[in-house]
């Protein structure tokens, strides 16, 4: 009985363990980060992808600035427009300094 009730215990563990977030790096955190912010836990690993490949602080600032609007309905979407928006206007000023 011992070992049945040890085995059980066992699996219940990894039940739990699963089910927690396990974050290795800071890019990780913040797409969490802004997963949680802008109510969109069903593309966090999207965030995670932006955070790892883009400026975090620039990010996080957007993701927020959107949190904070009352009348978005989905917030995820309007933050990735914001996103496209701001990085086509980052290239259009490169490109008429010359960079």
């Amino acid at each position: 009985f011992g070992i049945i009730q040890y085995r059980m215990d066992y699996k219940e563990l990894l039940r739990k363990r699963a089910k927690e977030s396990k974050v290795y790096s800071s890019h990780q955190m913040i797409g969490l980060m802004m997963a949680e912010v802008l109510e969109d836990q069903e593309h966090k690993a999207l965030y995670i992808k932006l955070a790892k490949n883009e400026d975090s602080d620039k990010l996080l600032r957007l993701a927020k600035s959107v949190a904070e609007k009352k009348d978005v309905r989905n917030k995820g979407a309007y933050f990735m427009r914001a996103w496209q928006m701001e990085n086509k206007r980052q290239k259009e000023r490169e490109n008429l300094h010359g960079k």
